[in-house]
């Protein structure tokens, strides 16, 4: 399981700093909530200091949302790009975003489903690239610190009442999470399909 195996890499990291801080990093590009709840318990545990895993989170997190506009922005320039939306489009689409950079990027952070698709349009649309970074980091500096201080909360708990089944009950909070994550989304795409009807 990738939550154990990240776990053990990053106890096996405890003491190096630049060992913990490149394994948090890596661990939100590959899934970032369940990276923010682990380095949340490793600091609950006392096996990472607090600012290492919290300024890891943050980079990690906001390299990624970055690497996502690129991604948008390098899509633009294909051909197939421009056939399939015309250039008048893009530019009524970058005039909206423009307006809104900050609003769109908060919402998308704190709806599940919602990041991948608006950052990489963002980027398509080439909003302004600065403005995008301020909002991701403005976001990620607010849901990443909500979700890793509820799970440092709820991991000293776990260490004092779970003890060494405390995995376990990490496992069961993050399962909630996606759960919750998932009736979110489908609660929204249904507000979404009633609003267009």
């Amino acid at each position: 399981m990738w939550l154990t195996d990240f776990s053990t890499l990053l106890g096996s990291a405890a003491g190096s700093p630049p060992l913990e801080i490149t394994t948090i990093i890596l661990g939100t590009f590959i899934l970032e909530d369940a990276a923010t709840l682990l380095a949340a318990m490793q600091v609950a545990a006392g096996a990472v200091s607090l600012p290492i895993a919290l300024g890891s989170l943050y980079a990690g997190i906001v390299l990624g949302d970055i690497g996502l506009y690129w991604l948008g922005r390098l899509s633009g320039r294909h051909p197939w790009a421009h056939r399939l939306v015309p250039q008048r489009r893009r530019d009524i689409g970058r005039d909206w975003v423009s307006v809104r950079i900050i609003p769109v990027v908060l919402v998308s952070r704190f709806v599940p489903g919602l990041r991948l698709p608006t950052y990489t349009t963002c980027g398509f649309l080439r909003a302004p690239f600065l403005a995008f970074v301020a909002a991701a980091i403005l976001a990620t500096l607010a849901w990443t610190s909500l979700l890793f201080f509820i799970s440092l909360k709820l991991g000293v708990l776990m260490l004092r009442y779970l003890g060494p089944w405390r995995w376990a009950g990490l496992a069961v909070f993050v399962l909630i999470l996606i759960m919750i994550g998932r009736i979110a989304a489908r609660w929204h795409a249904g507000r979404i399909g009633k609003d267009a009807s």
